[in-house]
């Protein structure tokens, strides 16, 4: 469930946002790849079925200038806004993980290393 996602990100120590429905926004310092020392805002679509289901791809708004967007983003899918980048890459093993936020934001800076 969307709590559980929430709780587990709190714990790893993001103030989370809850802008609407099953929304979760965190603002994000990138420490690897070529947006490494960014801000960006990252979001996030948690379902009900949340953990055995994954989390969407990632959503991206820019905080800091100079921010280079992801290949093959898409922008403002899913009702996050106009500034909001889509990134179609949700995990790709999730069911052989351990079903967890610190799991799921390991995929994502593993996306913006290779990115």
């Amino acid at each position: 469930m969307k709590t559980d996602f929430v709780s587990q990100l709190s714990a790893q120590g993001y103030a989370v946002l809850e802008p609407a429905g099953n929304q979760v926004v965190i603002e994000y310092v990138v420490n690897v790849g070529r947006n490494a020392g960014k801000k960006v805002w990252l979001g996030f679509q948690i379902g009900d079925e949340f953990p055995a289901n994954c989390p969407s791809g990632p959503h991206f708004k820019a905080i800091d200038d100079g921010w280079v967007n992801p290949g093959n983003a898409i922008q403002n899918y899913n009702g996050f806004g106009q500034e909001w980048i889509y990134w179609s890459r949700p995990h790709p093993n999730w069911t052989a993980t351990s079903l967890t936020v610190k799991e799921y934001m390991a995929h994502i800076r593993n996306l913006l290393l290779n990115e």
